[in-house]
């Protein structure tokens, strides 16, 4: 058997990645994500510019104490200055203090760029790039060489480009990484420059990619295909402008898809969670649509692909999920079909209790739900509620009587505050009045439920809410138009959302409050804890979210507590 050809990775998210416009990582985020990286099995971690900032320079003594396994340590740099040799030059005594075995030092292949923006011969260009690799080389394992704008470069005037990576070549450099630096090349054109450039010089050549024209991770194939042994590029394309190429989608893609060994076989089930953890520590959203590892990338949303799945997953998956740490997922919309329902019942473990008749009844409400404003897609939770009232099996741990919510301003440079007054009837039967102060009716509603219903269910002081999106459903309503609230919450060992519609928004969250705190209680099967016995107050008003749901529409919207 064949041993699959190995493609190098080397990862710039620390550097190149950072250059985004909504990205700042401390050092210890770098630390962490270098952790990370080499956990993966990635080869290179490119670490900074050493000199070039506070955080940059930070990180390359603090990386010296992990105990990394696998990844070398990069620090990055450009070719000297015109004017002086490359051992006179501080950018690269720099380099060379940051104490790790591999520089990647970028220089211009370009002649536009030469005239330009160096205002130097092309001749002394060359010195340059020489002189450079040439000197590195004295001290340090092993020098990589960044031909910038190399495809622009070789587009422009060929001859030129192939003498910049020729000088480099010729100086000892140890790899020649092609830069498409400003993203607009296609793939024909990346997979004709390189094998120009492994015709014209014995190195082995990288790709370094971005995604100005949306064809980064397609330009790097074809740069693999067409001979280079090293791809760079950052976790899920972070960087300068549209960003970098994607080392998610060219490491799922280089082998699952071309048989390439990129990292350890069984590492690659660590994609999603690294691409997560670089989104929490970089604060950004992460992509729910991104390839292989986004929270949609195996979801099925229409009856006609979920009656697929079920038979042979391969209708309309191209990857099993799993190899690549993601989950499959079957959604619920107006588009579901009977198909949809029987996924979930056997996801829920109801599938045995269900008769045809409640599966088509539970079809019909989803979709006038649907049609009302519901959606179930990000709400599984107040969906398996749902499901479970209908076959009578789950019961409501405490009955709703009435809510209040004050929104104060009391002076014009004081920030607002609410208050929320929640009464309850617990499962004793025993009134309960709480109140919590918030810094929204939300928040509040949010602290004066738990309140009170934490003295029979400890377990929920441990319950926090972990997002919360309101959409306008009536563009042209106002604001009297109908919203809907969805609500994730978590307990630290799981997450769960919840859904809420109505022409209040506070009503809407409190829909979708109240169907996450019953989902807790129901999956952790949990006893209330009785207090003191008293007499039930008869008079409570008892308002299920199924009862909320199932109202009838008033004037267009869901009718309120």
């Amino acid at each position: 058997m064949a041993v699959a050809r190995k493609i190098q990775i080397y990862d710039t998210t620390l550097r190149d990645g950072c250059q985004s416009e909504d990205v700042s990582l401390t050092t210890a985020d770098k630390l962490q994500i270098a952790e990370r990286l080499d956990d993966l099995g990635l080869d290179y971690i490119e670490g900074g510019w050493p000199g070039s900032n506070p955080r940059d320079a930070a990180f390359f003594p603090e990386v010296k104490r992990l105990k990394l396994r696998h990844a070398k340590i990069s620090a990055f740099g450009a070719t000297r200055r015109a004017n002086i040799r490359a051992a006179a030059d501080r950018n690269l005594q720099l380099v060379l203090e940051a104490g790790v075995p591999v520089a990647c030092i970028v220089g211009k292949t370009w002649d536009l760029h030469v005239r330009e923006a160096l205002r130097i011969s092309l001749a002394n260009n060359l010195e340059i790039l020489n002189d450079t690799i040439a000197y590195l080389k004295k001290h340090l394992d092993e020098v990589i060489f960044d031909a910038e704008h190399f495809f622009d470069g070789y587009a422009a005037n060929p001859d030129f480009a192939l003498a910049c990576i020729r000088a480099v070549d010729e100086a000892g450099v140890d790899l020649i990484c092609l830069c498409d630096t400003n993203g607009g090349r296609m793939p024909w054109e990346i997979e004709d420059a390189v094998k120009a450039a492994a015709a014209a010089v014995r190195a082995p050549l990288g790709i370094h990619c971005h995604n100005d024209s949306e064809v980064a991770v397609a330009n790097t194939l074809a740069a693999v295909r067409a001979g280079a042994v090293q791809v760079q590029g950052t976790i899920n394309g972070l960087g300068e402008r549209c960003g970098n190429a994607n080392l998610i989608s060219i490491i799922g893609n280089l082998q699952l898809k071309l048989g390439y060994n990129c990292v350890p076989a069984a590492k690659l089930k660590t994609l999603q969670e690294t691409a997560m953890l670089v989104y929490e520590l970089a604060n950004i959203t992460p992509n729910r649509r991104q390839a292989y590892v986004g929270r949609s990338a195996f979801a099925h949303k229409a009856g006609l692909h979920v009656s697929g799945i079920q038979r042979n997953v391969q209708t309309y998956e191209h990857v099993d999920p799993a190899r690549v740490g993601n989950d499959r997922r079957v959604l619920l919309s107006e588009l579901s079909g009977r198909a949809n329902i029987l996924y979930k019942t056997r996801e829920f473990g109801l599938e045995a209790d269900l008769s045809k008749d409640q599966i088509a009844a539970l079809l019909d409400e989803l979709k006038r739900l649907e049609a009302l404003g519901y959606t179930f897609d990000g709400a599984d939770a107040s969906f398996e509620l749902l499901m479970l009232r209908t076959l009578g099996r789950v019961k409501d741990h405490f009955n709703f009587v009435s809510f209040r919510v004050f929104d104060d301003k009391w002076h014009e440079d004081q920030a607002p505050f609410s208050e929320a007054v929640v009464v309850l009837e617990g499962p004793d039967g025993r009134r309960t009045r709480s109140s919590a102060i918030g810094n929204g009716p939300v928040n509040a509603l949010d602290s004066a439920l738990r309140q009170a219903l934490v003295p029979y269910y400890p377990a929920l002081a441990g319950m926090q809410l972990a997002d919360y999106k309101v959409r306008v459903l009536d563009n042209g309503a106002g604001t009297g138009a109908r919203v809907r609230v969805l609500i994730e919450s978590t307990d630290g060992r799981r997450r769960w959302g919840t859904v809420g519609l109505s022409s209040n928004v506070v009503e809407a969250s409190w829909q979708a409050l109240v169907d996450s705190v019953e989902f807790k209680l129901h999956k952790d099967n949990v006893k209330p804890q009785i207090l003191a016995a008293v007499p039930a107050n008869g008079d409570a008003r008892r308002t299920t979210a199924k009862a909320r749901r199932t109202a009838p529409a008033v004037n267009g919207s869901v009718a309120k507590l």
